[in-house]
């Protein structure tokens, strides 16, 4: 059996116009917002941090609420567009949802649930989620022989 690289007009023809989102098809202006964004984790010794990336929300959009040991971050946005004649009949009338929800299992006991802190800067949802004092790294230390 031989590879044969496939040269073929079919595959870019349905990549192209049958894995688009829906947006794009109608012209939304959030054509690509895809339904889960995308999302960095680090860990520090004093925190974990997340990096959300929801550009064209608001901060009163977000929900964040963390239940035993689960961190859940949703959203939903609604975008109407109307065009009516002058005597307000309507012409063409548009509304569009947009929507998602992601959860975080924290690990257990380690994280301080009363003192995480979020802000919205730039597209991008920020959440600081600090960690117990006794989940903390402890630095290396000398113990005397008795």
């Amino acid at each position: 059996m031989t590879l044969i690289r496939y040269n073929n007009w079919m595959p870019k023809f349905f990549d192209d116009n049958f894995t688009k989102e829906l947006d794009q098809w109608f012209g939304h202006e959030n054509a690509g917002f895809n339904s889960t964004p995308a999302v960095n984790v680090k860990e520090n010794k004093d925190a974990y941090e997340l990096e959300v990336a929801v550009p064209g929300m608001k901060k009163e959009d977000f929900k964040i609420e963390i239940d035993k040991d689960v961190l859940t971050i949703a959203a939903q946005i609604e975008d109407k567009k109307e065009d009516s004649d002058k005597e307000g009949n309507y012409m063409r009338r548009e509304f569009h949802y947009q929507s998602f929800k992601r959860s975080f299992h924290l690990p257990k006991n380690q994280v301080n649930g009363d003192k995480i802190a979020a802000k919205y800067k730039d597209g991008v949802l920020y959440l600081n989620v600090p960690k117990r004092e006794e989940a903390k790294e402890k630095p290396a230390r000398m113990i005397e022989i008795a």
